[in-house]
This record gives structure tokens, C-alpha cells and sequence, in this order.
């Protein structure tokens, strides 16, 4: 009998067991007939979402994308896809980028093809009425197969079935955009936003914003400017609010480096400050996010001057800065080598207790103490930091370390929790296995 990992189990409910043998017969590709017996099978909405969402965490993942964070942080920018490429250059035995790489066609097929086997074999065999939620994630799983043809003949099918109520509702359609925009597909995206009307939706403000928010991802600022300014039209239905103007200006600061021109720097950081005064002129009041977003871009760019007025503005409208807000100054004085200020900031941060430092708070703190020789101060940094119950990057223990003795307790004590998250990614990723064997260092 096939095992499932313990991840599934810990996404397990009452129904685990028949879960389990379902998801077990999908991947075997195994009639559903064999697995569990019919009479002793009673599906909910939840165990039915349960293996759906489990077809594409097991089948169409490759080996390298186990473990990978879900966040776009720590990957690649994404950029607007075309399947009818993609498809051509698979064939030829070239290699995909983005959110389909490596990603075995055999197995995405198969998956495709026994969810929707199951979606109606559940109905069929056992007369369970699928309903708003089950629906949504069964057109996730089209999505995340890059089956577009599939994709719109379901949602055509769902939104006939007027018995069983509304099945694909504005809340659908808004999650259907958030996924389609994940996988690089943004014009699919609008096309979803744009027949909404078809399957009796009205798009709301959430809408407007996750398709906002698919068009920065990829690039696409004039269209999101375009949607914006369709909603700033006085007596519009769908007027914009705080989160719609948060989501163009993070996502100019956050692209702003990456086009690696001062002028488009310069223009697209001006782009964000003038929306942002544009954005207090019409009556909304920016939150702490707000404030992150156009305080990192300055940051970045080395607009420290704006980026305090925008510190000093944020504390006189009754905004309070956490972590992040002050974790982009030091980060900032850390790399210009003004740590004494870095350190004024940690400090302030402390006092007025407006977070607790983490890992991104001391790392730059002692790297910069480091490169400036200060090897005392940059060991009773890691000592505080290690008393505050975290452990330290290997980097930055071993360039402590380098440079100074450390208490042969403390040094045992970093060695092991090292140890510990390694055998951790391990699980996760069998490619950091080279690494697990930590040298200490003498």
C-alpha cells in the first residue's frame, strides 16, 4: 500500500483514513472503485476539498519545487506566460522557465484527469452535491495545470446548475484570479475578470484589487493604472480604498531595482511617492503596510531623507511602526556603514516596544561590526540575540567566530540548533543533504 507523507496527515480531518486511500489510488492511477469500500464512505465538502488540493502538491510539483517557499520573495520575478509556447518548446525537448519548470507532462495529465474523475464520480456514486467551495477548488486544480480549454467548459458546466444554487459566485471568480495570476497566466486573469458577467458575477472591490494585483506582478502598470483610474470615476460602483493603492505602490518600489536604469529608478519611486500623496489628497489614511512598502523602497534606493520624513510623518498621524518599518532603516545604516545608527534604531524599536528583534534585526547589525573590526561589540550582539532563544545563520556564526572566541556553551548550543534546522530543511528538500554535516569551527 502506498504511504502518504506526514504532510497530508497533518492536513487530515475525520474522514483521514478514506482520504488517504483515495489520494493513494490517484497517484497509483487506480480505478476509485478499488480503493475504499462505498459503504463505509461518508464525504463532506472538507474531504472532498482535502483531495483536491492534495492532486497538485503531489503530481504537479517537481522534485525541485518540494519545500520551496509559497511567496515570490525568494524566486525569480514573474513574468506573463504563453502556453501555446511552452507547449511547442516541450516538444522540442527545451526547457520551460517559471512556474511550470521541470514539472513532469505525464503526471500533470494524470492528475488533470483523475480530479475531474473523482469530482464527478463523488456525485455520481454517492450523491453528494458539490457546492461553492468544491467547485472552486476543482477549477484551482484546472488552473495549476495550465488547462485553460478544461478550465472554462467547468465553469461553463458549474454555472448551469441552478438546483444546486450558485456555484460559481464573485468569491470564486476572485480566488480563480489570485490562482491564475500565481501561475503567471495574467491575461487569462483579465479575461476571467472581464466575463464575470458571463457567469452572472458582479466584480467587487476585492476583485478589482486581486487583478491590480496580478498586473503589478508581472509588470503590467499601465493596465493596473488604467483599472484604477476606471474606479477613482466619481460614482463608480467600486470606488478604491486603502489596500487598492498599497498594492501599486509596494510593487513599484518593489520593481524599482530591477530594471536596472537610475532614471527608471528615479521615475518609478516618483510614481510611487506621488500616488501615495495623491492617495492622502483623496481622504484615505495610509496603514503600517503603506508606510513598510514606501519606506523599504527608499531604503533600497537610497532615499533615506524621504524615507524618515515618511518615519516622522507615519508617528504623528497615529500609525505605529513595527518590525518591518524599522528593520528597512537598519538594514539601510547597516550597508552604508552607519551602524552606530542601525543600533540607534534596534534600540528605539526596543524601547517604545514596537516589535521584538528577530533574525533580520541583529543579522546586519553584526556583519556590519564585523567588516569595521568591532569584534567585541559584534559578540554581545550574538549573545543577546541567542538570549533572546534564536539561533543564528551559519554565516554569521561562523564569521563571529572567526574573529573572536566564543563562550565554549554558547558555541555548543548555536552548533546544535544549526544542526537541528539543517535536519529540518532535509526533510523538505533531500538536496541540502551535502550540508547536513556541519564543520565547527575551531
Amino acid at each position: 500500500m502506498f504511504v502518504l507523507p506526514p504532510l497530508c496527515r497533518r492536513m487530515s480531518t475525520g474522514a483521514d483514513h478514506n482520504v488517504r486511500l483515495i489520494i493513494s489510488a490517484i497517484i497509483q492511477n487506480k480505478p476509485f472503485d478499488t480503493a475504499p469500500p462505498p459503504q463505509n464512505i461518508k464525504w463532506t465538502s472538507e474531504a472532498v476539498i482535502q483531495v483536491l488540493r492534495s492532486i497538485p502538491l503531489y503530481l504537479f510539483q517537481s522534485p525541485r519545487s518540494i519545500g520551496r517557499q509559497k511567496t515570490f520573495r525568494h524566486r525569480s520575478p514573474l513574468k506573463q506566460r504563453n502556453l501555446r509556447d511552452e507547449a511547442v518548446n516541450l516538444q522540442r525537448g527545451y526547457r520551460i522557465p517559471g512556474p511550470a519548470a521541470h514539472r513532469d507532462p505525464r503526471s500533470v495529465n494524470l492528475g488533470l484527469e483523475k480530479a475531474l474523475e473523482f469530482y464527478y464520480w463523488v456525485e455520481t456514486a454517492f450523491g453528494f452535491q458539490h457546492n461553492e467551495k468544491t467547485c472552486q477548488e476543482m477549477a484551482i486544480v484546472l488552473v495549476k495545470g495550465n488547462r485553460m480549454n478544461l478550465f472554462w467548459d467547468f465553469l461553463k458546466n458549474m454555472s448551469r446548475r441552478e438546483k444546486y444554487g450558485n456555484l460559481v459566485t464573485v468569491s470564486t471568480m476572485t480566488c480563480l484570479i489570485k490562482a491564475l495570476g500565481e501561475e503567471g497566466l495574467v491575461n487569462e486573469a483579465a479575461s476571467a475578470f472581464y466575463r464575470m458577467k458571463q457567469f452572472r458575477c458582479k466584480p467587487d472591490v476585492c476583485a478589482y484589487n486581486t487583478l491590480i494585483n496580478a498586473l503589478c506582478r508581472v509588470g503590467f502598470f499601465k493596465k493596473a493604472k488604467f483599472l484604477l483610474g476606471q474606479m477613482e470615476i466619481p460614482g463608480f460602483r467600486c470606488p478604491p480604498d486603502v489596500y487598492t493603492y498599497t498594492i501599486i505602490i509596494s510593487s513599484y518600489c518593489r520593481y524599482a531595482l530591477e530594471t536596472g536604469s537610475r532614471k527608471a529608478i528615479r521615475r518609478r519611486i516618483f510614481e510611487a511617492n506621488h500616488l501615495f500623496r495623491l492617495m492622502l489628497f483623496k481622504g484615505f489614511v495610509p496603514d503600517v503596510v503603506t508606510y513598510n512598502c514606501l519606506i523599504n523602497g527608499c531604503c533600497k534606493t537610497n532615499r533615506i531623507g524621504r524615507a524618515l520624513e515618511l518615519f516622522e510623518d507615519m508617528e504623528k498621524r497615529g500609525c505605529t511602526p513595527n518590525r518591518i518599518t524599522y528593520n528597512s532603516f537598519i538594514r539601510y545604516f547597516s550597508v552604508t556603514n552607519e551602524v552606530d545608527r542601525a543600533i540607534q534604531m534596534l534600540r528605539m524599536m526596543q524601547e517604545k516596544n514596537h516589535g521584538v528583534p528577530s533574525s533580520s534585526s541583529y543579522t546586519p547589525i553584526i556583519h556590519s561590526l564585523c567588516e569595521a573590526g568591532r569584534a567585541t561589540d559584534a559578540l554581545s550582539f550574538l549573545q543577546e540575540f541567542v538570549a533572546g532563544g534564536s539561533i543564528p545563520r551559519e554565516f554569521t556564526y561562523r564569521l563571529v567566530s572567526s574573529m573572536v572566541q566564543l563562550d565554549p556553551e554558547i558555541a555548543s548550543y548555536i552548533e546544535n540548533g544549526i544542526r537541528n534546522r539543517i535536519r529540518c530543511m532535509v526533510k523538505m528538500k533531500p538536496c541540502m543533504r551535502k550540508t547536513e554535516n556541519l564543520v565547527t569551527v575551531e
